[in-house]
C-alpha cells in the first residue's frame, strides 16, 4: 500500500479536491463520449472543447448516430476546433466502430489503435478514462510534471523517449492508475504550467526535484514554432470556414477571403486532396453537401 506522503498518492488526493468539473468527467458519460472528448482535445484547449463537446453529444450521442451523418455536417459542426482532419477521422472511427465492433467502443489498446486517428496516446487515454485501466497516459502536461518533480528538468524533451515512457510506467499504480493519469494531467494544466508555474500552490512543492534544485533553466532547446498569422494553416482554416458557410462557395467568395493567390491555391488544393472540400464547376462545397 502506498504511503500517504508518496508523491503519486499526494497528487491523487489533491485532484479529489481541486479537479475541474468538465462535462466528460461525469460518471454517466459513455465510452463514446470519452472517445469524442479525446479527439477534440488533441491540440485544442479545454475551454474551447467543452461547449462543442456538449453540443456534439446532444446531436450524435452514439457512434451509430455519427456514422450515419453526412461528412459535410460533421465538418460544419467541428468549426472552431481546428485541424478538421480530426473530424474526418472521428467520423471514420464511428463507422468502423459500427461495422467492426457492433457500435460499442472497444476497450483494449490494440483494438483502439486500429481505429482511424487513434494513436498511442489517445488509445491509452480512452482505455484509462473510459475503462479505468492502468495505462501509461503521457500528454504534454503529464510529461512536464514528471520531468520537473522527479528529474529536476524544467521541461521534457521535444519527443517522448523510451526511457521516459518506462519511468512513467513505474509511477502508474495498478489500483488507481486512471485516477493518477487524470490527476497528474490536471496538475500540469492548472499548477505546473509551462510558463509561470504556481509552485507555492503545488502539492509536490516539498518533494519536487526541480523546485528543490532552485528551478534551474535547463529545458532542452526546442525549435521555435512558426507563427499562425498568415500561415498555410490559417489559410486552410479561413477557406474551409468559407466553404462551410454556404451550400456552394463561388470562386469570387474564396478570392475575397484570402488575397494571396498562390497561397490560396495551395491551401485549397490541400483541402481538396485531404477530402475536406470538393471542387465543382460553379465553385466549392463540403463532401456530402
Amino acid at each position: 500500500m502506498a504511503h500517504k506522503d508518496d508523491p503519486v498518492t499526494v497528487v491523487v488526493a489533491w485532484f479529489a479536491d481541486n479537479k475541474r468539473e468538465l462535462p466528460w468527467r461525469d460518471p454517466e458519460v459513455t465510452a463514446w463520449g470519452i472517445l469524442v472528448s479525446e479527439f477534440m482535445l488533441q491540440q485544442t484547449q479545454v475551454d474551447r472543447v467543452a461547449p462543442k463537446w456538449l453540443t456534439w453529444m446532444q446531436r450524435w450521442p452514439t457512434a451509430d448516430a455519427l456514422s450515419r451523418a453526412p461528412l459535410g455536417d460533421v465538418l460544419r459542426a467541428w468549426q472552431g476546433l481546428g485541424y478538421p482532419r480530426r473530424a474526418m477521422r472521428l467520423h471514420a472511427t464511428a463507422q468502423r466502430i459500427v461495422s467492426e465492433f457492433a457500435g460499442t467502443v472497444p476497450s483494449t489498446q490494440a483494438e483502439l489503435l486500429s481505429l482511424p486517428g487513434v494513436g498511442h496516446y489517445t488509445a491509452a487515454a480512452i482505455a484509462a478514462f473510459a475503462f479505468h485501466q492502468p495505462t501509461v497516459v503521457l500528454d504534454t502536461n503529464i510529461r512536464r510534471v514528471i520531468a520537473r518533480a522527479w528529474s529536476a528538468q524544467a521541461m521534457p524533451s521535444a519527443h517522448l523517449t523510451k526511457s521516459e515512457e518506462s519511468f512513467a510506467a513505474q509511477l502508474v499504480p495498478q489500483r488507481d492508475g486512471a485516477q493518477w493519469s487524470a490527476a497528474v494531467m490536471e496538475l500540469g494544466a492548472l499548477i505546473c504550467t509551462a510558463r509561470n508555474p504556481l509552485c507555492s500552490q503545488c502539492p509536490l512543492q516539498n518533494s519536487c526535484a526541480w523546485l528543490v534544485a532552485g528551478q534551474p533553466d535547463n529545458a532542452p532547446v526546442r525549435r521555435k514554432q512558426p507563427t499562425f498569422a498568415g500561415s498555410d494553416r490559417q489559410a486552410r482554416g479561413v477557406l474551409l470556414r468559407t466553404v462551410s458557410e454556404a451550400p456552394l462557395a463561388s470562386e469570387s467568395a474564396i478570392e475575397a477571403v484570402w488575397a494571396d493567390a498562390l497561397q490560396r491555391e495551395k491551401a485549397m488544393t490541400s483541402l481538396i486532396n485531404d477530402g475536406l472540400v470538393i471542387r465543382v464547376n460553379q465553385g466549392y462545397c463540403l463532401p456530402d453537401s
